[in-house]
C-alpha cells in the first residue's frame, strides 16, 4: 500500500511539472509577434476665436460624427454680418437702370429721323434745301455717338457696382463660414478621452477641446520580422491575444490593414521572437473591440490560425 502511495505521488508531481512546462511553452513559442493596442485619435480643436458658450462633453462620453456639443460666441460675427447686408443693399441702391437713363437720347433720335424723312421728302419738291437735310442727319450722327458713350458708360459703371457688391457677399459668405465653424461637433463616432476647456472659457484658433477615438474598432501595433513578411498579406486573418494580465490571454479575431514598406530597428518596449538588434517590420491588426480592449494593453499575434 505503501509503494503504490508512493508511485501516485511521483505521478501526481510529473504531471505537475509536465503542466508547468506546458504553459511555460506556450507562453514563450505561440506568438509571433507582439505589440500594443491603439486606436484612431482625434483632436478636436477650435475654429475661431471668442468665448466657449457650450461644451456639452464629458470624459468617457460616446458621441456620434457630426453631433454638435456646443458652440463659441458668435455675436461678433452675427453683428458683422448685419453690417455686410446693409453695406451690400447700399452699393446695389446705385446700380443704373441703362434702359431708362437711355430713353431721353433714344426719343430724340427717333424725333430727328422722323424730321430727316420729312425733310428728305421737301428737298424733292423743292421746299427744303440739302443743308436743312444734312443738318438733320449731323444732327443724329450726333445723338448716337452720344447713345453709344452713356449706355458703355452706364454699363462700366454697373460691372463696377457688381464687382463692389460680389467683395461684400464674398465677405458676407465668409462670416456665416466662420459662424458655422463656431460650433463644436465631434468629426467621428467614438469616446471622449480627454477634455481639456471648459465652458467659459476663451478659445483661439487651433486651441485643443478635447480628444476622442474610435474604440469600436481597435488596432494591434506589432512587429515582424523579415522571414515572416512572405507569410503575411495585406486583409490576412490572424488570431490576436490581448494579455489582461497574471497569465490571462484572451483571443481575438484579427485582419491586417497595413504592413510598413520600410524596416527599422525594434522598438525598445517590443520584443520580436528574433534579437531585439535585427531589422523588423510594423504593421497593424483591425480588432473589434468588445469593451475590453484598451489603448496601450500589450498584445500577441499569431499569423498561422
Amino acid at each position: 500500500m505503501r509503494i503504490i502511495t508512493m508511485i501516485m505521488n511521483k505521478i501526481v508531481l510529473l504531471l505537475g511539472i509536465l503542466f508547468v512546462l506546458s504553459n511555460c511553452g506556450k507562453k514563450k513559442g505561440n506568438y509571433d509577434a507582439s505589440g500594443s493596442f491603439e486606436a484612431t485619435e482625434v483632436l478636436v480643436s477650435s475654429q475661431v476665436a471668442g468665448q466657449i458658450m457650450a461644451l456639452d462633453v464629458e470624459e468617457g462620453q460616446y458621441l456620434t460624427a457630426y453631433e454638435a456639443v456646443g458652440y463659441i460666441d458668435t455675436v461678433q460675427l452675427f453683428l458683422k454680418r448685419k453690417q455686410l447686408l446693409s453695406g451690400m443693399k447700399a452699393v446695389d441702391s446705385r446700380s443704373y437702370d441703362i434702359s431708362l437713363q437711355i430713353a431721353s437720347l433714344k426719343q430724340q433720335i427717333e424725333k430727328q429721323q422722323t424730321e430727316l424723312v420729312r425733310f428728305g421728302n421737301l428737298l424733292k419738291s423743292n421746299a427744303a434745301t440739302q443743308k436743312q437735310v444734312d443738318d438733320i442727319q449731323s444732327s443724329i450722327d450726333v445723338l448716337q455717338k452720344q447713345l453709344a458713350a452713356q449706355t458703355e458708360n452706364l454699363r462700366n459703371s454697373n460691372k463696377s457696382i457688381s464687382a463692389e457688391s460680389l467683395a461684400i457677399q464674398a465677405q458676407v459668405e465668409q462670416t456665416d463660414d466662420m459662424i458655422r465653424k463656431s460650433i463644436i461637433y465631434s468629426p467621428i463616432n467614438g469616446t471622449v478621452l480627454e477634455k481639456y476647456v471648459e465652458k467659459g472659457e476663451f478659445a483661439a484658433p487651433g486651441k485643443a477641446l478635447f480628444k476622442i477615438a474610435d474604440l469600436d474598432r481597435i488596432f494591434l501595433r506589432a512587429y515582424i520580422t523579415a522571414d515572416q513578411l512572405n507569410r503575411l498579406k495585406l486583409n490576412q486573418e490572424v488570431a490576436v491575444f490581448a494579455d489582461f494580465g497574471k497569465k490571462e490571454m484572451k483571443q481575438y479575431a484579427g485582419t491586417v490593414t497595413w504592413i510598413s514598406d520600410k524596416a527599422e530597428f525594434t522598438p525598445r518596449t517590443v520584443l520580436t521572437k528574433d534579437e531585439r538588434a535585427n531589422l523588423v517590420y510594423a504593421l497593424k491588426v483591425a480588432v473589434k473591440n468588445d469593451g475590453y480592449l484598451k489603448i496601450g494593453m500589450h498584445g500577441e499575434l499569431t499569423i498561422d490560425n
